[in-house]
């Protein structure tokens, strides 16, 4: 006789109810994961992997169709014994409502929650490389009636349970260690031992440089690293410093059953007691910095600790909060000393007074009353109210109507201020699809999470400059790019080649598409010796088709304000450091926008009111060679990608104090309409 048996668990992380019910009618006796509610399927299926030969596993219809509504979907992946299952996914794009749809994967053949490594929905960044403890996965897709996504697509294989060994001793004065597979999440029910031994005479020090383990609790009862007894989880700055007074250390890492993490890289370091950092500072953390990081204005430390107790040069100014900054910040719109010293008595307008941006200065108590008293609309900016003007300004936005709004930065953020909706109009842009939501000094993008970036190839050559998706057939880039040296005709459209959806050099998929350039239009008053108007136009020989990996920046209108100390990302594949090659994966990078006067200070009068400065002052984060043309991207408050500035030219890659120039796209829009009717 054949039982039935129904019962039911509860998955605290989504907060669902489910049903497990064997299901007999099938002839492979599959078992079907049923979520209460208003989940019925029309297609249940279950599919069977021996994975010993690598391959690779995708939702139906990906990538040329979304996925099918009201699915439950499982595949269930089987090693060699002796083996690990491996599954690294190339895509994974589903609805944002883990509610709706959603994927789960398993350490066993069955949907048990206690085996749960990890459940995804959304568009997700974080590593998608998932092993098995034993020799068995289960990955399952649920979907809802409603808005499907293209899906996923995954690679699987298989590794030697004993191919990663974690722990043991080590003796050298200095070195590494890391939880096993990193950067890949690490298996379940793991556990690995360093013991560190150096000489007598000496203490150690370990700091995590990645720290991602379990979920951070008091007493840490999942995955943890314990060191010395002490037990770490959750996430850890990367300034995290743990030191042992004696010359032994144990570092135990321990994962349980279910959801799993990308773990930790570590280093350990032998230090004599009474020098803890030889010729460097010691921070109060015990992170050991250089000496000429001590009271550079700069939190290098991580706890603020360098910044303590100086003594300013004659090139600083002192804060009020003891903290020592470049005088050059003085003034320039942003709080550099945390208490805002640097913005205090600026000669710009008395105490109780505003200053407004065309310089005019109006009693504080007049913002924001529904009236234009700085007569360019200034002071009922970022108020709740858009007041509608009797006059125009630079500062205003004009609708289309020519009436104009004093509210600042009002287009493209869902919200209709001008009374003919024309701030609301043509933004189907910069926002990447599906998602909520070279360089140097930078770090490597997810496919598909710069949409708007362009490699632009000379044929026979390769890369050569960056480029933004503007429409279906236009891009922006710098006009430096296009100008003829010598025998390289960089003029002429027929040289060049646009790949667009590009995320490595050199390996083109599905995503790619390679397009000619039909006309390339140069700005007419571009300077060759000043890189003034340092933008260009190319037209695309026939129009793409957007989608989540080709997707346009939102241009800005002439009144929009990208103010001082504003975040901002750059991307390419320029060199990663001055002289270097450049990059094979696209690279991205985040600056601050600089004040105008600031970066004339630094860098000369060769800064026109056409250019933009952003980057980090502190040196080390910076567009390069190979990424000219490329966008300086600013998000909104609405969430929406802008176009701020394309890159043009900066002194060197990546100095301190030396800050990147890009051309200022609000001094374009007009020309750019005129010439392309974008």
């Amino acid at each position: 006789m054949t039982a039935f048996y129904v019962f039911s668990f509860y998955l605290q992380s989504k907060n669902r109810m489910f049903s497990m019910v064997p299901n007999f009618f099938l002839p492979d006796s599959r078992t079907v994961l049923i979520p209460e509610g208003n989940f019925v399927f029309s297609d249940r299926k279950t599919f069977s992997i021996h994975v010993r030969e690598a391959g690779m596993v995708q939702s139906p219809g990906f990538p040329n169709s979304p996925y099918p509504s009201n699915s439950f979907l499982q595949w269930r992946l089987r090693a060699d014994p002796g083996h690990r299952v491996q599954l690294d996914f190339h895509t994974l794009i589903l609805e944002d409502d883990c509610q709706k749809d959603f994927i789960t994967i398993y350490d066993s053949l069955a949907p048990i929650e206690h085996r749960t490594l990890t459940e995804q929905c959304g568009y997700p960044h974080d590593s998608l490389s998932f092993l098995s403890s034993g020799n068995v996965m289960l990955l399952t897709l649920v979907t809802s009636d409603k808005k499907n996504f293209p899906g996923f697509r995954a690679n699987y294989s298989q590794i030697p349970v004993t191919d990663q060994s974690c722990g043991g001793t080590l003796t050298t004065d200095r070195g590494s260690f890391s939880s096993p597979y990193f950067p890949s999440n690490y298996p379940p029910q793991t556990t690995c031992t360093w013991n560190i031994q150096v000489a007598k005479e000496k203490f150690v020090k370990v700091q995590f440089h990645e720290f991602s383990v379990g979920n951070e609790s008091l007493q840490c009862p999942n995955d943890y690293v314990e060191v010395n007894e002490q037990r770490l989880c959750g996430s850890m700055l990367k300034t995290t410093v743990i030191t042992a007074n004696s010359n032994t250390m144990t570092i135990t890492f321990h994962s349980d059953s279910s959801y799993v993490d990308q773990g930790f890289t570590a280093s350990y370091e032998a230090f004599v007691p009474t020098n803890p950092c030889p010729g460097r500072f010691q921070c109060t953390n015990n992170l050991c910095i250089d000496i000429m990081m001590h009271c550079d204005g700069w939190n290098d430390c991580g706890d603020g600790s360098d910044e303590v107790n100086c003594k300013c040069d004659a090139s600083q100014l002192m804060c009020k909060n003891g903290h020592c900054k470049p005088k050059f910040w003085e003034c320039d719109g942003s709080d550099d000393c945390g208490d805002n010293t640097d913005e205090e008595n600026c000669g710009k307008c008395k105490p109780g007074e505003f200053s407004c941006r065309n310089s005019r200065c109006v009693l504080e108590k007049f913002r924001c009353d529904g009236k234009d008293d700085c007569s360019d609309g200034s002071d009922d900016v970022s108020c709740d109210l858009a007041l509608v003007l009797q006059q125009c300004s630079e500062f205003t936005f004009r609708c289309r109507n020519g009436r104009c709004i004093s509210k600042m930065n009002p287009e493209c953020d869902d919200v209709q201020d001008c009374e003919d909706g024309s701030d609301e109009e043509n933004c189907q842009c910069g926002i990447r699809p599906y998602r909520s939501s070279r360089i140097v000094g930078g770090q490597a993008s997810k496919e598909g999470e710069w949409p708007w970036q362009v490699s632009l190839h000379i044929r026979g050559t390769g890369h050569v400059c960056g480029a933004s998706v503007l429409n279906q057939r236009w891009l922006v880039t710098a006009a430096h790019c296009v100008q003829d040296t010598g025998a390289n005709k960089y003029s002429q459209a027929d040289q060049w080649q646009a790949l667009l959806g590009l995320h490595a050099q050199g390996q083109t998929n599905e995503w790619t598409v390679t397009r000619n350039i039909k006309r390339i239009i140069s700005h007419e008053n571009y300077d060759h010796l000043t890189y003034d108007s340092d933008i260009a136009l190319m037209e695309l020989d026939t129009e793409v088709t957007l989608n989540q990996y080709i997707w346009p920046i939102c241009l800005p209108s002439s009144s929009y304000d990208f103010p001082a100390g504003r975040e901002a990302w750059i991307t390419g594949w320029g060199a990663t450091r001055e002289g270097g090659s450049v990059a094979t994966i696209l690279q991205k990078a985040e600056v601050r926008v600089i004040n105008a006067t600031v970066c004339k200070s630094l860098l000369g009068d060769d800064i026109t009111d056409r250019m933009l400065c952003a980057g980090v002052l502190k040196g080390g984060v910076d567009a390069c060679q190979g990424d000219s043309g490329g966008p300086l991207a600013v998000t909104s408050s609405s969430g929406r990608v802008f176009l701020a500035g394309v890159v043009s030219w900066g002194d060197g890659c990546g100095r301190r104090n030396k800050p990147g120039i890009y051309t200022r796209i609000t001094k374009y829009r007009s020309w750019i309409k005129e010439a392309s009717g974008v």
